[in-house]
């Protein structure tokens, strides 16, 4: 059976991790996920959307058995009761992504706060509410709060630098996101081929754990990151397309159809983004070239009229894909979304990636080899 440290470390079957894709909601998905026998990650930059983004904010509470009109608080704690509940039967584990970037700090820590409070309180969410894994931001600041509270401590960094940040600020775990990756990337284009086995280089020999995320998919990709020295890999835009999944069924479809050469990299709500290539991203493109081009030069810039502009573009695309409008959608997707040609159950496509991974890694010592 294909079992690796990360299977030990957060008492799951298999060495995936379905990604957090904030600010959507993803509260069915993880349950699929998680009874799959993979880490499911919820999702809560959501609970910040209620003004700006109304359509996200109501499927966010509304897949998580709550009221858009319940207090931010009830609404997490519905999804938490809602989650442990649907993964109960099947010993399902899980654990939050929150985003820890300068301008999120309030809501993060309100997040993690009621989180902890949750699992306090209830006995049912200690043994299987496991994991705080945080994004977007510093870790050192939230070691503390994180793993004094019991929970297993995941960050995600786009760099070498990033990873020894982790592990002086005490991560568990550090995900090796590489540029291929969907929606939000790092300003600098390093690719998973090279990001991934540096920082499992750089941590060598320390108790952190590492997982790749970015263009991985399916069994060849996770034998890849295994290969490489991760104990695992993340999955964002695959799991994205599965039937259980939270998201639009206009952005699983943009997903399937995307083909060869199929997403394109233009501005996003913190930096560069990956969007499926549409009439309308194509458009995206062109004005972030020119609006912003410093994104194209690895660079954050200032917060100009176009590039609030570009901002208000955004979200009224991700509004449109909730609204059903593809004229008008903008649908965020990885790399690997050429890949991706069904819209299988979670559980076809975790069965099928685990017997693929098995015959790849089986089948190294004799294939292409020679002497």
């Amino acid at each position: 059976m294909l079992k690796s440290e990360l299977c030990d470390f957060l008492e799951i079957k298999y060495p995936i991790i379905q990604a957090g894709m904030g600010p959507f909601s993803n509260n069915k998905l993880c349950i699929a996920t998680a009874n799959a026998g993979v880490l499911g990650l919820l999702s809560t930059s959501g609970i910040t959307s209620r003004d700006t983004q109304p359509g996200i904010f109501k499927s966010f509470a509304e897949t998580g058995g709550a009221n858009p009109d319940d207090d931010d608080e009830t609404i997490l704690r519905k999804i938490f009761n809602q989650t442990i509940e649907g993964t109960k039967d099947k010993k399902g584990v899980f654990g939050i992504n929150v985003m820890v970037s300068a301008e999120m700090k309030e809501s993060a820590e309100f997040i993690m706060d009621t989180a902890i409070a949750a699992k306090k309180e209830n006995p049912e969410l200690q043994d299987k509410f496991k994991v705080i894994f945080t994004s977007a931001g510093d870790p050192l600041p939230w070691g503390e709060k994180i793993k004094g509270a019991g929970f297993k401590w995941l960050h995600v960094v786009p760099s070498v630098k990033g990873a020894l940040r982790c592990q002086k600020a005490g991560v568990d775990l550090v995900v090796a996101s590489g540029h291929e990756g969907g929606f939000h990337t790092s300003w600098e284009p390093v690719h998973s081929m090279v990001l991934l086995p540096a920082v499992v280089e750089a941590l060598e020999g320390s108790n952190t754990l590492v997982a790749g995320a970015g263009g991985f998919c399916d069994g060849k990709s996770l034998a890849a990151a295994l290969t490489l020295g991760a104990a695992g890999a993340q999955m964002g835009t695959r799991f994205l397309a599965t039937q259980e999944s939270d998201f639009a069924q206009l952005w699983k479809e943009g997903i399937v159809k995307a083909g060869d050469r199929g997403t394109l990299v233009a501005r996003g709500f913190v930096g560069p983004a990956r969007w499926v290539k549409t009439a309308t991203s194509l458009k995206h493109q062109e004005n972030t070239l020119k609006f912003t081009p410093e994104l194209y030069l690895d660079k954050p810039g200032d917060l100009t009229e176009g590039a609030l502009k570009l901002i208000e573009n955004e979200i009224e695309g991700m509004n449109a894909v909730y609204a059903g409008d593809e004229s008008k959608a903008l649908i965020a997707g990885g790399e690997c979304a050429q890949r991706v040609d069904d819209l299988p159950t979670v559980q076809e496509l975790v069965d099928r990636i685990v017997n693929d991974a098995e015959k790849v890694i089986g089948g190294l010592a004799n294939k292409h080899l020679v002497g």
